[in-house]
């Protein structure tokens, strides 16, 4: 009873020091895993406007009116819902969820205490520029229109690589030492 009570009042502990970490620190690894969140955040609400639209709690996407813009059509396309009988913005904002998980997980030094977390957001921020890379391309081919959410939150995981690369480094330099 006795270990496993400062089992439980070491972790007690550690999960203080990370809130504070996580919350004040300055580290410069910490503010960029801030902008991923924030980035990772920002395409998430994109995904959660298409979401409505594609669930039929909005009837229409708002947008601006630009030409070969039709948010509309992409995502109330067959094309849409196709995967796992789920709207995509729906599978979108899950995904988004978990790089926000990735990037929040552990303290500024978890290149080195845990390198295997900022290597899996390397990979995960990987797929999703991939993804969303396809995913454009396949609008454009299908429908010779673009969804100006889609490409909103696009541009918002394509901004995420440089943030993610400086740590991913020192993941990979602690792996190899």
């Amino acid at each position: 009873m006795g270990q496993r009570r400062m089992s439980k009042d070491r972790r007690e502990q550690r999960a203080r020091v990370l809130s504070r970490e996580l919350r004040e620190g300055h580290a410069p690894a910490l503010r960029r895993r801030r902008g991923i969140v924030g980035l990772a955040l920002f395409a998430a609400g994109a995904m959660g406007i298409m979401t409505l639209y594609q669930l039929g709690i909005i009837e229409h996407v708002p947008e601006p009116n630009l030409p070969k813009i039709d948010s509309d059509r992409v995502n109330g396309s067959a094309q849409a819902y196709e995967h796992f009988a789920t709207p995509d913005a729906a599978l979108g904002f899950g995904s988004y969820a978990a790089t926000m998980v990735l990037a929040a997980m552990g303290g500024a030094d978890r290149a080195r205490t845990r390198p295997w977390i900022p290597l899996a957001l390397a990979a995960k921020v990987g797929f999703d520029v991939v993804q969303a890379t396809r995913l454009t391309v396949s609008e454009w081919s299908a429908f010779r229109a673009l969804c100006f959410w889609c490409l909103t939150a696009t541009a918002a995981t394509v901004a995420t690589v440089p943030l993610v690369v400086p740590e991913t480094r020192a993941a990979l330099r602690q792996l190899t030492m």
